[in-house]
């Protein structure tokens, strides 16, 4: 998968930044790479499927629910176990639900989600990269 994280901004050749800096660039980032991706995703979907992914990342517990019960028995599936085991969320919550939910959504909605949060994630890599004097504010002469 892609991850943003200091390694990442070293790749890019801005390790360099300040502390404070890093932070603040990440976050701006990674809100960056959830809107490209989400467009890229949203291709090929119907309006009625935008809006119900939509529903699920925004915590709509019906949808949510509904999602969950076209799964089967979601609590048996490996990715809601691993969830639990190293994930972090604590079996029979709602952000475990709504975790495995929108992670069932996508694979049976959009089995290619993760080649394109990579496809994606290159991209913007690559062009932050390429912008990597203009960011820190570098002159070029």
């Amino acid at each position: 998968m892609f991850k943003l994280d200091n390694d990442f901004l070293e790749e890019v050749g801005l390790g360099e930044l300040p502390d404070a800096q890093k932070k603040e660039f990440l976050a701006h980032t990674q809100e960056e790479l959830e809107i490209r991706v989400g467009a890229k995703m949203s291709e090929g979907l119907t309006d009625e499927q935008v809006r119900e992914f939509e529903r699920v990342i925004d915590g709509d517990e019906a949808t949510i629910k509904e999602v969950l019960s076209s799964s089967g028995d979601y609590k048996s599936h490996d990715f809601y176990r691993l969830l639990v085991e190293k994930g972090g969320f604590v079996s029979d919550s709602p952000e475990l639900d709504k975790e495995f939910a929108s992670v069932y959504w996508l694979t049976k909605n959009r089995p290619d989600y993760q080649q394109i949060v990579v496809k994606v994630g290159s991209e913007l890599r690559d062009e932050i990269a390429a912008n990597r004097d203009k960011i820190l504010g570098v002159s070029s002469n």
